[in-house]
């Protein structure tokens, strides 16, 4: 299993900022966290509210201990009842780390390829945060996983 590099970190970095600017995004925070969940790169935009880091670190964190994209897991919670109990169990084991919102996308070592790391973005709406995250992951010639 390759790591994930420096160089990709800040190249996801750079890029998701450059989508956000883009398509108009709200200031944005990027957080991207190896496999291992230690923050590689990080960027919080002029403007971007206070708590966007912890934010950003959350969805990227909390994809990475649930082995799927943000989105996947803020669909479970929203649409099973009993899916409340656990993500409360969850970020209280987590000492509230864990963002279940999209904007949280795994990094893959090409298509299928090994969790290398998760990017995770606040700042906009979380479809927007989500689709930065992608471009900048493609930029990095990675693999995005949101699902």
């Amino acid at each position: 299993m390759a790591d994930l590099s420096l160089q990709q970190a800040t190249t996801i970095v750079e890029a998701s900022l450059r989508k956000g600017r883009e398509t108009g995004c709200a200031p944005l925070a990027v957080a991207v966290l190896d496999a291992g969940g230690h923050l590689k790169a990080f960027a919080r935009e002029d403007g971007a509210g206070i708590i966007r880091p912890q934010i950003a670190t959350g969805k990227a964190w909390g994809a990475l201990g649930m082995g799927a994209g943000s989105r996947t897991f803020a669909r479970r919670v929203a649409e099973q009842p009993q899916q409340q109990a656990f993500f409360a169990a969850l970020n209280a084991m987590s000492d509230g780390r864990v963002v279940p919102a999209p904007g949280g996308v795994l990094i893959r070592e090409g298509d299928g390829g090994a969790v290398i790391g998760a990017v995770g973005i606040s700042g906009d709406v979380s479809d927007k945060d989500e689709a930065c995250a992608v471009a900048g992951i493609a930029a990095a010639h990675l693999t995005a996983d949101t699902g």
